[in-house]
């Protein structure tokens, strides 16, 4: 199967807006799944359905971008006029006080949506969509602390608190940076399947949560008291 391009946006983002949902997707990575062999018992199945993933991060020029917390820079590995075509481009959020989005941003946004290929916003990513109209008439969810503040400047948008991720044709939008993580997890879960998850969700000791932010995403298990225990099996240590 032909690599998976994933695009985010260079500005002034929470870094974990972009990190948390990369992150994942390149621990579902073939790539990954190979490296994991090398620790301990993969099935070869399992590596034949994973995803590949390439990842671009798209800037207005090639100058270092200054992010929104930690601190941390990064250079763009494209600009919006080099990209090439981007199959999942993801909208992170910024400080809204005095953010704009640049014009190319905006234009790139509008053109991918149109196309049909799939847009996920992060926490305040969605307020950024909603100001290219792509969301009008549409639902969309947005992270809670902006969210009466978004809600009145685009009234357009039906926006909801209902749900912890909202998918609305192929603009998926994700309350906070967890809830988004837990959306890509979703889309990896239904198109590749749970064991894909769990695997990747196992290196890095994390746990999916459903649009409601409930942890039934993975299987339950329990200790011979019946005690709620880890849902992950580690299973490359033998236990003393």
């Amino acid at each position: 199967m032909a690599p998976i391009h994933v695009g985010t946006l260079a500005f002034a983002y929470q870094v974990v807006d972009s990190a948390g949902l990369t992150d994942l997707l390149a621990s579902a990575d073939k790539l990954s799944f190979k490296t994991f062999k090398e620790y301990g018992p993969v099935d070869e199945e399992l590596i034949r359905r994973a995803p590949e993933f390439v990842f671009h991060h798209i800037g207005v020029t090639r100058d270092p971008v200054l992010l929104g917390t930690s601190q941390m820079s990064i250079v763009p590995t494209t600009t919006v006029d080099e990209c090439p075509e981007i199959d999942i481009l993801i909208v992170p959020g910024p400080y809204l006080g005095n953010f704009e989005l640049q014009p190319k941003y905006a234009e790139l946004i509008r053109r991918h949506v149109a196309s049909g290929k799939l847009l996920w916003s992060t926490c305040t990513g969605a307020s950024l969509v909603a100001s290219t109209g792509v969301l009008d008439g549409k639902r969309a969810t947005v992270n809670n602390i902006e969210y009466d503040w978004v809600r009145k400047r685009w009234p357009k948008v039906n926006w909801t608190r209902e749900k912890k991720w909202i998918v609305d044709g192929n603009i998926w939008t994700g309350s906070g940076a967890s809830a988004a993580t837990d959306m890509a997890a979703h889309w990896l879960k239904e198109n590749y399947g749970l064991d894909v998850l769990i695997l990747a969700g196992s290196s890095l000791d994390y746990e999916a949560r459903d649009a409601d932010g409930l942890y039934t995403v993975f299987p339950q298990r329990f200790d011979s008291q019946g005690n709620k225990a880890s849902t992950h099996v580690f299973r490359y240590y033998n236990e003393e």
